[in-house]
């Protein structure tokens, strides 16, 4: 099964009441980084079966505008298996559910994330073999017999570099002979 890692994107501050953290909204960057990881996601023509996120707001926030540019309309995944105090057993059940399909994306927050997707990288050896920054996306082959491979990790940064460098190109496309 493909499974793609979605940080949440940009969502300013975090605040000190957990009750007002998990509403804290995306702010104007992230909706933009949201933007530029969709419209990347759909030119390279990903498709899911599930959009699994966190409960939290900025992380439903995330996968729903991320969801629109991709042109994945089915109902959105609410699950605490995602949410920044989940453990790594909750995790591996839920993709244990999952596995059947043939592609699932979770979007959820760091340190945890990014700590399940070193132990998945890994083989459960380490936590710290990867960091997501927020807004970024990472694609993995993952089988739960065997070790999983991490195909792709792109930050919204670099997707924004490359739509910037293509629209600056005034070079004419021609194909190769």
């Amino acid at each position: 099964m493909i499974v793609y890692f979605l940080r949440h994107a940009s969502a300013g501050q975090s605040k000190p009441n957990p009750v007002q953290d998990a509403k804290r909204p995306l702010d104007k960057e992230g909706i933009e980084q949201c933007g530029y990881v969709g419209r990347a996601l759909a030119a390279m023509d990903v498709q899911v079966d599930a959009i699994i996120s966190s409960p939290l707001k900025r992380a439903t926030q995330t996968a729903t505008l991320v969801a629109n540019e991709i042109g994945h309309d089915s109902t959105l995944v609410i699950s605490p298996a995602l949410q920044p105090t989940a453990k790594f057993e909750a995790f591996r059940d839920l993709l244990n559910k999952h596995a059947k399909q043939d592609a699932i994306m979770v979007v959820g927050h760091n340190p945890n994330l990014s700590q399940f997707l070193s132990l998945l990288l890994s083989g459960g050896a380490t936590d710290r073999a990867a960091d997501l920054k927020k807004g970024a996306v990472a694609r993995v082959e993952w089988d739960s017999r065997t070790a999983s491979v991490l195909n792709w990790c792109l930050t919204p940064k670099a997707i924004r570099a490359i739509y910037d460098t293509a629209a600056k190109s005034s070079r004419p496309k021609t194909s190769r002979k």
